[in-house]
């Protein structure tokens, strides 16, 4: 039996598409020498973009523009359809994602650069669109909280999404721009099983201290709702109306859901996960995504891909409507003030 690398969600690394060679174990037995010892040691990488601000044209993701000061995540989801573009990196989108992080420490500086531009007008811009910008590395770097002040400073609206409760530690900051109708704030919710949260994204907070999130942003103003995400059915389904009802309890403005699709690596990565952890439902669960999708598990059309289509998902489409209109009542969230803008840094006259 192969031992599970402790700590991390993936359990294997993909073939990069774009190297030629590849480092592999061919003898699972012990005839080769052991790569690791079942702990895998995080390692940081820099890199220095030209520009930082990326403007985002899938019409099914809800951001005009993104910023990611982090490629790879520590959180180690793995389901997560950021995985895929580690391999641009030179790295795996199995292990190395989680273990290789990128770190851009020119961001904020990058950030005000883009908003001096004359030709920039006033949008919303998310934190991060593709790894999680309150993962573990941001306690040192605090990138992400200096592109808070950044946004502050010039009165741009920001949208953040976060399984971290990392994020309390930028309170002061986020309730500025609160007060100014500038964010809006996102937790990410899998599941309220422990034990299955700790296999599938091991490095994340616990369920409960991401409803605290949501409780203590909302105690200030903080508009801040709940995405529960990805819905796997076989797996996490049935969680839906409970998630929505405690992030009701806990004050959220709003809620979405997305369901699971496995495109690129990320099917390797995740089928070989669902193996080594819930064999017993192997089946079941693949076959329930792949019905998700038309019959196959990957899915990359717009307005299909996130929700997915056919009976399941009218099921999981049903669970969420129901549940929202019981829980959730007509909250919603307050829109974003783009008039205040300051261009250049200071207040406009015209």
């Amino acid at each position: 039996m192969e031992r599970i690398v402790k700590g991390r969600g993936a359990q294997t690394n993909t073939p990069n598409r774009f190297l030629k060679s590849t480092l592999v174990r061919e003898h699972h037995e012990g005839i080769d020498e052991e790569q690791h010892d079942g702990k895998i040691a995080t390692q940081v990488f820099y890199e220095s973009p030209e520009k930082i601000v990326n403007k985002v044209n899938s019409p099914d993701v809800g951001m005009m523009y993104s910023v990611n000061p982090y490629q790879g995540c520590e959180h180690g989801c793995v389901y997560c359809y950021a995985r895929n573009t580690h391999s641009y990196w030179g790295f795996s989108a199995g292990i190395d994602f989680e273990s290789k992080i990128v770190v851009k420490r020119e961001t904020p500086e990058l950030l005000e650069k883009h908003l001096l531009r004359k030709s920039w007008r006033p949008a919303p811009i998310s934190l991060s669109g593709n790894t999680d910008c309150y993962q573990p590395l941001e306690k040192k770097y605090e990138l992400t909280r200096q592109c808070l002040k950044v946004l502050l400073k010039y009165r741009n609206p920001v949208s953040l999404i976060t399984k971290n409760y990392l994020i309390t530690r930028d309170l002061d900051v986020l309730k500025q721009l609160a007060a100014k109708n500038l964010v809006h704030v996102m937790v990410s919710i899998t599941t309220l099983d422990e034990r299955l949260r700790g296999k599938m994204e091991p490095r994340t907070a616990a369920s409960h201290r991401r409803f605290d999130i949501v409780k203590e942003l909302s105690s200030h103003g903080i508009p801040v709702g709940v995405m529960a995400a990805p819905i796997i059915p076989g797996l996490n389904h049935h969680e839906l109306p409970q998630i929505i009802k405690k992030a009701a309890d806990n004050g959220a403005y709003g809620v979405g859901y997305t369901v699971l699709r496995l495109n690129g690596d990320v099917e390797e990565i995740f089928s070989d996960w669902l193996k080594k952890n819930f064999a017993g439902k192997f089946d079941k669960v693949m076959n329930q995504v792949a019905e998700l999708h038309g019959g196959t598990v990957n899915d990359s059309r717009f307005n299909k891909r996130m929700v997915g289509e056919g009976n399941i998902a009218s099921a999981i489409s049903d669970l969420y409507r129901l549940a929202k209109k019981k829980y959730m009542g007509g909250r919603s969230f307050p829109p974003f003030d783009l008039a205040g803008f300051r261009q250049g840094g200071n207040y406009q006259l015209f």
